[in-house]
């Protein structure tokens, strides 16, 4: 495989600089301010798919791509690699993880002591982050578990704005170092969106979240029902399916209210008749 990294003579470093690609609002506005030379060219772009994204979300990767990629359409372009460990769905469905394993690495909601509890989350590591490590490996020639090289360094931007600083956090790999391009640059996840509308004002940002991920809060589960009503069918489908798969025979659900997603109420106040003095906008902090 071709190798992309970049090597630094001067003090003998081999340095690549890769954009974490969850195709959400920050990482998109990070990626498309790269390629227009508001922010240094990366080498790449790398997105983990876990198969069970919005239509939605993979049109918008499509069309991110087709930019990115252009000379025409811009002054810097870049690959975007897709990688990915599996098919999710099929494996909450089938209660195993790839290894055949016990899956229990989506958090889902079960009842404990009458209170509704969610479990550990580890589909981030395992669907997100482990196969994005894998590719970068992969493009710096070094095999799984072989150890990195002194001089080897990676610059991987994470898609962080200033209003989720409380996210940033440092990899555990000396030879992995985590930036945050939007932070140093001081936008919030509304700067984003102001930015990418003022650029491209025919096109709306996507949500990147798994269909069925437990983190939806009420209003993400309602916005889904109701514009998205095929995911929304394919998340109750799977909600049903999950039900008996949780430790100990503890019934699990996708909602917090434990109750399946078809008979959760998710209208809001307007919908009830009532004033509503709050905005109830999504925030999806999953796929950034």
């Amino acid at each position: 495989m071709r190798q992309i990294f970049l090597t630094n003579r001067k003090n003998n470093m081999t340095t690549l600089n890769v954009i974490s690609l969850g195709a959400g609002v920050q990482s998109s506005v990070m990626a498309l301010m790269a390629a227009h030379g508001e922010l240094p060219r990366p080498d790449c772009a790398i997105f983990a798919d876990t198969q069970w994204e919005p239509q939605g979300v993979y049109d918008h990767l499509d069309w991110l791509e087709s930019v990115v990629t252009n000379p025409l359409l811009v002054d810097n372009t870049f690959p975007i690699y897709r990688v990915t460990k599996g098919n999710i769905r099929q494996a909450m469905i089938d209660g195993r993880g790839m290894n055949g394993d016990r899956f229990s690495s989506v958090p889902f909601f079960t009842s404990a002591n009458g209170k509704s509890t969610m479990g550990q989350r580890s589909c981030t590591v395992e669907y997100k982050i482990a196969p994005i490590r894998k590719k970068i490996r992969s493009l710096l020639g070094i095999k799984y578990r072989k150890k990195v090289p002194k001089g080897v360094i990676v610059n991987q931007w994470i898609g962080i704005s200033t209003d989720e600083a409380s996210r940033m956090k440092p990899a555990r790999e000396k030879w992995l170092i985590n930036t945050w391009p939007l932070i140093d640059a001081g936008m919030s996840r509304q700067d984003c969106k102001q930015w990418f509308k003022e650029r491209y004002p025919d096109r709306v940002l996507s949500k990147s979240a798994c269909i069925g991920c437990p983190f939806h809060n009420t209003a993400g589960w309602r916005d889904m029902k109701m514009n998205d009503p095929k995911s929304f069918a394919d998340a109750v489908e799977v909600d049903i399916a999950i039900r008996d798969n949780g430790k100990n025979g503890n019934k699990q659900y996708m909602h917090t209210s434990l109750k399946a997603l078809s008979e959760v109420d998710f209208r809001n106040l307007e919908d009830k008749g009532q004033i509503n003095m709050f905005e109830n906008e999504c925030e999806g902090m999953c796929g950034v």
